[in-house]
């Protein structure tokens, strides 16, 4: 079973490695800790996650960044893994920023740079939001994952190939209400739209 993710996004190279390396120190044994040193590509990384039905357990993100902020990143982010626990790095002067995100944007909380010591001022913070993240948490199904509509040919055919080969797949009508959120998402993180469908995704760990 893949471990849930933490996305560390920023664009200096030396605070995302000083990060990075907090960050495996901590929680390496229970979570797969990733970086980006931008929106874009840690928006690509997300995606990537989300076809592979991978979790993203916190995304931690510079406010200051070229192109996209923070916040602009948050805002997109959600839209993927709106589960994710949100928290945005800011210096002294961003704290206005960083406050007004809290509501604006759906922030959980922001962390000042230099967070020295790490037992202080990162690890307290990200224990508790770690800890309200893996109290909902259920582990997503790992197998080959079946989108279309109950009535489509196509989609019976899928799925009459995988019984008669006893492959065992999650199947997920795009017509089911509750399901429509997900099935949006995983669509878009494709760069598909609902007409492609029916659409077979397979976990690639």
């Amino acid at each position: 079973m893949a471990k849930p993710v933490l996305l560390v996004v920023d664009d200096d190279a030396e605070v995302l490695r000083a990060v990075e390396r907090d960050l495996r120190r901590r929680y390496s044994e229970r979570y797969r800790v990733l970086r980006a040193d931008s929106g874009a590509t840690a928006l690509e990384a997300l995606r990537g996650l989300k076809l592979r039905n991978n979790s993203a357990a916190l995304l931690l993100v510079d406010q200051r960044m070229p192109q996209m902020t923070g916040v602009e990143f948050i805002a997109q982010a959600v839209e993927i893994f709106p589960d994710a626990k949100r928290v945005l790095l800011t210096a002294y002067a961003d704290t206005d920023a960083a406050i007004r995100a809290i509501n604006d944007a759906r922030i959980h909380h922001y962390l000042l740079k230099p967070w020295d010591p790490p037992e202080e001022h990162l690890y307290p913070v990200l224990d508790d939001l770690l800890g309200d993240w893996m109290a909902s948490y259920r582990p997503p199904f790992e197998g080959i994952r079946v989108l279309g509509t109950r009535w489509s040919p196509d989609c019976y055919a899928i799925r009459d190939f995988l019984a008669r080969n006893q492959a065992p797949y999650q199947w997920i009508d795009v017509e089911t209400a509750d399901k429509a959120a997900e099935v949006r998402r995983l669509v878009d993180a494709a760069g598909a739209d609902v007409s492609s469908l029916p659409m077979v995704l397979s976990t690639i760990l």
